[in-house]
């Protein structure tokens, strides 16, 4: 009888939950070693657990001060958790086995394919090449830029080592810092928020698609997937800009007190935060009620397909954006840039959305039990955890035991991707190519 737990028999999504877990407990166990912690005594279990997931899953929820809490050994522990956790547990792995010499067998192939959200299997190799370089270049330049205006305010050791740890946090959408007050000290100031931000975006967007715009320059030889990224982003930005700068243009607490310029700045931080980076230039608890809400929307949404960001996907909102367009205008088939989507893009956005809004709801459902707090502020931290944002209206550091486990198990998901999940635990093979007849029910 054969082994039904041999690796052998698991399957690429199986193989990659199972790596993100084991990098999330090796992490937490450095970071429950006394010299990870400044008291000496290290990280208790479930807090280092919380931590280390929050790091490998690029989100950014802290149960303790990044800055206070931790020893720079603790700090880079978290900083190594999430340049995993952004490129992926596959384009590492193969990074150390190109650097041995060792061969790429299909298998991982076939597994690089899945982590890295690619179409077809060919040239996945080249990819994790090319991801791994631009990765490391722009990352590079992100924090030369930090590091010389980080030099204004602090000595040339800490100048670049707070310019390294930002700009790996920003460009893999991770919003950790160091600070110990996020980006709040930078609200006006134009160079931190412009990289910052460019960071976030590039991050964002998608590896496949930062190289479809090097090597072809104009929208119009773009792909279809490329011209959507680009096309949903741009209109998220425009629109949480906007309606960032307007809901909380009064908000003495937020932007209020700002000249108008430094308003148009930290408004359209706030656009460009919520899509899964977790920084924050104004504090996120003195939000608006109706700003928090527009910020659940668009952490919901989050960043795009083989991104280091999570959320359902700006591809995924563009797609059923496209079935409402064609339903309400008649149209049969689901057309984007005169190109038509196949049924199964469609079921796919349809059973990513389903399955993540179950999963948040049944966690804010539970945290409204478990916890002491506002409805809004818990519907705000699942979402966060979902979309692997960091943003917090300030109730993570106060969570139960039961909260925080489910604060967990929902970074997690939301790294490694709610249809990876659900086809991790429900795949399994077809005996028999059976299909029943049809008929109508009623709907809506």
């Amino acid at each position: 009888m054969k082994n039904k737990f041999n690796i052998h028999n698991l399957t690429p999504a199986q193989i990659l939950s199972i790596g993100y877990l084991v990098v999330i407990l090796l992490g937490a166990i450095l970071l429950t070693l006394p010299i990870a912690t400044t008291d000496g005594q290290g990280m208790n279990l479930l807090d280092a657990i919380f931590t280390s997931t929050s790091a490998t899953a690029v989100t950014g929820l802290i149960v303790e001060n990044t800055s206070t809490f931790f020893t720079m050994f603790g700090q880079i522990v978290i900083l190594c958790l999430i340049q995993i956790g952004g490129l992926g547990i596959m384009t590492m792995s193969t990074l150390f086995a190109l650097l041995l010499g060792k061969k790429i067998t299909l298998r991982e192939r076939l597994i690089i394919q899945q982590d890295l959200d690619q179409f077809q299997l060919s040239g996945v190799i080249r990819i994790v090449k090319y991801v791994l370089g631009v990765t490391f270049a722009i990352e590079g330049t992100g924090a030369f830029i930090l590091f010389l205006r980080f030099l204004k305010d602090m000595p040339l050791g800490k100048a670049l080592y707070f310019g390294i740890f930002h700009s790996v946090s920003a460009f893999n959408n991770a919003g950790f810092d160091i600070f110990g007050n996020s980006l709040e000290n930078f609200t006006g100031d134009i160079t931190v928020n412009l990289v910052i931000t460019t960071l976030i975006i590039l991050g964002g967007i998608g590896f496949a698609v930062i190289a479809e715009v090097y090597s072809k320059r104009t929208f119009k030889n773009f792909s279809l997937h490329t011209k959507l990224v680009l096309s949903v982003t741009l209109i998220l930005i425009i629109v949480g800009t906007i309606v960032s700068f307007v809901l909380e243009y009064s908000n003495p607490a937020t932007i209020g007190n700002l000249p108008l310029g430094k308003k148009a700045i930290a408004s359209y931080f706030l656009a460009i935060t919520p899509r899964t980076a977790g920084f924050n230039t104004v504090p996120t608890g003195a939000l608006n009620s109706s700003t928090i809400f527009f910020t659940i929307i668009l952490m919901f949404i989050g960043a795009s397909p083989g991104s280091t960001g999570g959320g359902v996907k700006t591809t995924t909102f563009g797609a059923l954006g496209a079935v409402l367009y064609a339903k309400a205008t008649g149209r049969e088939d689901i057309e984007i840039y005169k190109r038509r989507l196949g049924k199964d893009i469609i079921y796919n956005a349809l059973s990513i959305v389903l399955i993540a809004l179950l999963l948040v709801v049944t966690v804010t459902m539970v945290l409204t039990i478990t916890e002491d707090a506002e409805f809004l502020d818990l519907f705000f931290e699942a979402v966060s955890a979902f979309g692997t944002v960091g943003l917090s209206t300030g109730v993570t550091g106060g969570l139960s035991v039961v909260g925080r486990i489910l604060i967990i198990l929902t970074m997690f998901a939301g790294r490694v991707g709610p249809l990876t999940i659900a086809v991790a635990i429900g795949e399994r093979k077809n005996k028999a190519n059976i299909r029943y007849p049809k008929e109508k029910i009623l709907v809506g």
